[in-house]
């Protein structure tokens, strides 16, 4: 995201609809998989469903309907009010759709600026002054998930610093390690939404947060938007912990303020059928889901044009 930040680009575009789900994708070398993680996606010829994420907070019912309206069978879910009312309104709209919840997104509470100004001090676990109220905000939100069955929390850790003797990177390390082991307790996977953070220092901070329940759900967009990696490339340093993805495009930022533009898959930088075909070999079978950062009628449109796309380049990347 840039200008807006996540919440507000979902509830201003289709009443929810924002980052797609996944389950499991492939395990860690170093850790066994977590049960939690299986999802119907993963069974045997059904690799790589599609799905889209949406803002269930206040009207699941019409969130999971735009959901439906795409015709893709799984999604990831923005929550940020938790209890059993949203619970039982949210199992109530997946029943009616028939839909498979692959993560529960959170963010906030407090401001999140998607720049390379204010981003650092307001996304995630990394800035000191958001950093206690998050915590408890995100383990509230495993506490939902694992009512609901929801297998993988969901978050932007933030700009984790890329100096590992900062101070703050041990620090919000230790921050991950609190969240990540409290997901762990109720057999949930924590997943690191890509972003903010080269490949490298992704790769060092679930090293030394040292959990097996740690995964990434892979924005091969935002790595473009950020500046931070080809996406491809990414795959040799981080591809193992891909435990979810969103399909979404962009071009690299020139502007050292802001993150670069977003634009509809195939216009971008993201060479989707290499990357499908790396994630393949690296023995992905999660879902694949879509994000497009606009709003209004041409969202649906472009939602729709890009299911299309995709639909059949993954039918190819598993002929």
């Amino acid at each position: 995201m840039s200008k807006i930040n996540r919440r507000e680009f979902l509830e201003i575009s289709i009443a929810g609809a924002g980052v797609l789900a996944s389950t499991r994708g492939v395990a860690p070398v170093d850790a066994a998989p977590s049960p939690a993680v299986a999802g119907a996606q993963n069974q045997p010829g059904k690799p790589m469903p599609l799905g889209l994420i949406v803002d269930v907070d206040g009207n699941p019912e019409g969130a999971l309907g735009k959901v439906h309206e795409l015709g893709v069978p799984t999604c990831q879910v923005l929550a940020n009010t938790y209890g059993p009312e949203a619970a039982e309104r949210l199992r109530e709209a997946l029943a009616h759709y028939h839909l498979e919840v692959t993560s529960l997104v959170v963010t906030g509470p407090g401001p999140e600026d998607y720049d390379f100004y204010k981003g650092p001090l307001t996304i995630g676990l990394a800035p000191r002054e958001y950093r206690a109220t998050r915590i408890e905000h995100i383990k509230r939100a495993s506490d939902f998930a694992h009512v609901m069955g929801i297998p993988a929390v969901q978050t932007h850790c933030g700009f984790i610093p890329e100096n590992p003797n900062d101070p703050n990177y041990q620090e919000t390390v230790d921050a991950i390690r609190e969240v990540a082991g409290y997901c762990r307790e109720h057999g949930q996977q924590f997943r690191y939404e890509t972003g903010q953070e080269t490949p490298i220092t992704l790769l060092r901070a679930i090293q030394d947060v040292g959990l097996d329940n740690q995964g990434l759900n892979f924005d091969c967009g935002n790595l473009i938007l950020y500046g931070k990696a080809n996406p491809v490339d990414a795959l040799d340093v981080i591809g193992r912990y891909v435990q979810g993805m969103h399909a979404k495009d962009g071009l690299y930022p020139t502007n050292p303020r802001d993150l670069g533009q977003e634009v509809p898959i195939g216009q971008g930088k993201v060479d989707f059928p290499r990357l499908l075909r790396r994630l393949r070999d690296l023995g992905y079978r999660g879902a694949v889901t879509i994000e497009r950062e606009v709003s209004g009628p041409k969202q649906m449109a472009d939602l729709k044009n890009e299911k299309v796309y995709l639909e059949d380049l993954i039918s190819r990347t598993w002929a």
